[in-house]
């Protein structure tokens, strides 16, 4: 059997900076809802004392797999039989919920390292990148809800463009839109390769790798209810963190860190601030850095996925 090691499934991105951030205390409890390769949990679970308690989210069942797999690379010999550790099969969007089930009604931090683990855009059958010529799937939970390819060629033409626009942010959203409804009805958009084929011409040349992957988030983004999901574990964050307990979230694209970045700031997803008499902002946090925190030139240089990365990191009062 072959074993993915950590190097090939996932690297861990702004990994000190994001555990720091959370300012672990030993014997609290704290959650990892992205999971992935589960380098941040690793370093979480070797600062918490045995006392204390760390629950991990993750959707997709090959990080899952991750736990139970030993390999070179220890990936599972952290986590099997750890008393102090949890794992939970679900999207982070019921945290709440989950936390319920657990009996747990506050927590001492959490942590988010959003978008898709290197895994998921590495294995070609999964659809994620336009790299590979394979079935249009994108779900981070491959048995449950609609694929990419479902979205192609069931969503109308204007809803299609609304998706390019919102989470793509193409401006020739409505171009590419037509041209999808005009190509689906000569043969259903199937693969990584059919689509390419429909919308490579309405790219610049110098500019289309960037496009294209930004035409594939959107479609990611829409596939998981991404923006969906992100508001209510935000949300749910807000009211389960403890007083002194901390937000450490790494984002990968505009949208997420705008919502993240308004939950921080005013304790809601519209970044809607309130004010009391003397004028003073309202918010059930404050912020740890005001200016977001980035990987350096080496740590970009060792994984070119971190060079989109920012860490915001904010404390409940």
């Amino acid at each position: 059997m072959t074993v993915t090691t950590v190097s090939s499934y996932h690297v861990p991105v702004l990994l000190k900076e994001s555990v720091d951030g959370l300012n672990i205390r030993e014997g609290g409890v704290y959650v990892d809802v992205t999971f992935g390769g589960g380098g941040h949990s690793r370093e979480i679970l070797s600062r918490l004392g045995g006392s204390g308690h760390l629950y991990s989210f993750d959707q997709d069942a090959d990080a899952a797999q991750r736990i139970a797999v030993p390999g070179a690379d220890g990936a599972g010999t952290a986590f099997r039989g750890a008393d102090n550790f949890t794992f939970v099969l679900s999207n982070f969007r019921f945290l709440k919920n989950w936390m319920r089930y657990y009996g747990v009604d506050h927590i001492d931090g959490l942590l988010a390292d959003l978008g898709v683990s290197s895994h998921q855009f590495d294995v070609g059958e999964r659809g994620f990148s336009f790299r590979f010529d394979a079935p249009l799937d994108m779900r981070m939970n491959n048995s449950a809800g609609k694929t990419a390819a479902d979205v192609l060629n069931e969503y109308d033409e204007e809803r299609l463009a609304d998706v390019f626009y919102l989470y793509g942010e193409l401006r020739n959203s409505r171009r590419i839109a037509a041209a999808v409804a005009k190509a689906r009805k000569v043969k259903p958009v199937v693969t990584t390769g059919d689509f390419l084929d429909i919308v490579s011409p309405m790219f610049k040349r110098e500019r289309e790798k960037k496009d294209m992957a930004r035409l594939f988030q959107a479609l990611r983004i829409e596939v998981n209810q991404e923006m969906r999901a992100l508001r209510d574990m935000l949300l749910a964050a807000t009211d389960l963190l403890a007083p002194g307990g901390r937000l450490s979230v790494i984002t990968y694209h505009s949208l997420e860190d705008r919502l993240v970045k308004n939950v921080m700031r005013s304790g809601n997803t519209e970044g809607k601030v309130r004010q009391d008499f003397y004028g003073r902002i309202e918010s059930p946090f404050r912020l740890v850095n005001n200016k977001v925190i980035v990987p350096d030139a080496g740590e970009q240089d060792r994984n070119p996925r971190s060079r989109s990365a920012k860490l915001r990191i904010a404390e409940k009062i």
